[in-house]
């Protein structure tokens, strides 16, 4: 069964992953997040295994965001584009340094992927956020942003402004960025 969905349907972090999930939260919640798809972590193995039955079933869903630029994680347009960057997104979850990550916080087993394919928006700033501390695991928001596209920020390609704010809100630290 092919599991992808528009990402107000995620709601299973099990199935869809925490990213997909809290995106389709917040779209729920009426808050202007681009449409997007969700795909289940059992569909992304088969896709990046090259399941030309699974591709052929998501296709219809790709074509309706195809229309603007896409984001996988890295952008893309259109389903070649989608193909090549989930390949990118599953090999990127057995990386040497996902797998010490992984190993860190002791966990077990093969890696999971859900993976969010959404439409792009023209930035003015964007960046990305966690709702844990990727280095520490504190419970504490982190987010890092820059002008333009949070391409520049996930790539490493620039220096970005750092916050650090506790579950309610409260500004804990911040570190202005050179770009």
């Amino acid at each position: 069964r092919v599991s992808a969905l528009p990402l107000q349907d995620a709601v299973d972090v099990e199935v869809y992953g925490a990213k997909a999930v809290g995106l389709g939260a917040a779209l729920r919640a009426g808050l202007p997040v681009p449409p997007g798809l969700g795909l289940a972590a059992s569909l992304v193995e088969r896709l990046a295994s090259g399941d030309e039955d699974a591709w052929r079933a998501v296709a219809p869903a790709l074509a309706e965001l195809a229309s603007a630029p896409t984001a996988v994680r890295s952008s893309g347009i259109g389903e070649a584009a989608a193909r090549a960057a989930l390949a990118r997104v599953w090999s990127s979850a057995t990386s040497e340094s996902a797998m010490r990550y992984r190993a860190k916080l002791g966990i077990e087993g093969a890696p999971k992927l859900g993976v969010v394919i959404q439409r792009c928006v023209a930035a003015d700033v964007a960046g990305v956020m966690f709702t844990r501390c990727p280095v520490s695991g504190d419970d504490v928001r982190v987010i890092e942003a820059s002008w333009g596209l949070g391409e520049s920020v996930v790539a490493g390609l620039v220096a970005p402004d750092a916050f650090r704010l506790e579950r309610g809100g409260r500004v804990l630290e911040r570190s202005p960025g050179e770009k």
